[in-house]
């Protein structure tokens, strides 16, 4: 196993090289060095040489990919790409377009993140998997077929609606829990609490579905009948056997989760104020701020075949017929 973790870990340099080449040309394909200085400074008049100036200071004046002035290697090296890149590796994201350091911004803003991502994750996976095993406990029955029904609506509706209608029900009408901000320490949990319920509902319809489906096609198979022809009972067939033997599936879907945990929700940490990594993601889009999308980028990639690697030993613990060659 230690020899399969290190050859996944030299598979992921290439990858994470890729995405980095990949982030820096969709960037820099609407933008240059001289845009991203204009809209920095902020200035209606601005001269030739402050943007020179703010291109020096912050390495942007030297050619993208290719240095044709430079000599041997330094063609490649003396450049934005090369010196923008290689230090991530080391995880030194250097600063941003603002001045502020991106590593303390980045674990500043992580715990706010891992404050809604987490709960959302671990109570979306409990319910989701609870339900999905309640509706194929009475398949083809009013509960299953109302349960269906139900996912379906859900999925039917956006995800801005379950904010806008939380924020204007729990938060506006019924004072339950401020609409938006965030506090310090303990006082944090009354802002997180509509944005965990909302990231938990809006999320149910399509996961206890897809669970429903792969809990369906497990309890067709020929070790369930042969439990069933042992006498026991649909619980524990349903409990010891199918969930079991369902959880390879279970554990693929939870990967894509993996780079959220970290890096947050864009979407509800905009609305909601959370001061996490995805609203700080949306900041850095909206300023074009370069250092701060390639850091956050990276992050998820790294994040991301991090999920994977920890997936494929799972896979050893509930099903030990899989061997990590």
């Amino acid at each position: 196993m230690f020899n399969y973790i290190i050859r996944r870990i030299f598979y992921a340099v290439p990858i994470l090289i890729g995405v980095n080449l990949v982030t820096f040309a969709l960037f820099f394909v609407v933008n240059t060095p001289d845009d991203m200085a204009r809209m920095q400074l902020g200035i209606k008049r601005i001269t030739p040489e402050a943007v020179i100036k703010w291109k020096q200071e912050r390495g942007y004046d030297k050619p993208l990919i290719f240095n044709a002035e430079a000599e041997g290697v330094t063609k490649l090296t003396r450049t934005i790409f090369f010196e923008k890149s290689v230090s991530m590796f080391i995880f030194d994201f250097g600063r941003a377009d603002d001045g502020r350091d991106i590593a303390r911004e980045i674990t500043t803003r992580m715990l706010p993140s891992l404050g809604i991502a987490l709960p959302v994750f671990l109570l979306g996976l409990l319910s989701y998997v609870t339900f999905a095993l309640l509706m194929t406990f009475f398949r083809a029955t009013y509960i299953d077929l109302w349960g269906v029904v139900l996912c379906v609506a859900l999925m039917s509706i956006s995800g801005l609606f379950y904010i806008i209608g939380g924020q204007f029900l729990i938060g506006k009408l019924w004072h339950i829990v401020p609409i938006s901000g965030y506090g310090n320490g303990l006082d944090a949990t009354k802002f997180l609490v509509l944005p965990v319920l909302i990231g938990v509902i809006s999320g149910a319809g399509s996961s206890i579905r897809w669970y429903r489906t792969i809990f369906l096609e497990e309890i067709s198979k020929d070790y369930v009948r042969t439990a069933r022809a042992k006498g026991l009972s649909e619980r524990v067939v349903l409990f010891r056997h199918v969930l079991k033997n369902a959880m390879i599936p279970i554990l693929t879907g939870a990967v894509v989760i993996v780079p959220l945990l970290f890096l947050g929700s864009l979407v509800s940490e905009s609305f909601f104020g959370i001061p996490g990594l995805g609203s700080y993601t949306i900041d850095a889009i909206n300023s074009q701020d370069f250092s701060v999308v390639r850091a956050m980028v990276f992050l998820g990639s790294l994040f991301y075949i991090i999920g994977l690697v920890l997936t494929d030993i799972s896979y050893t613990l509930v099903d030990p017929r899989i061997k990590l060659e």
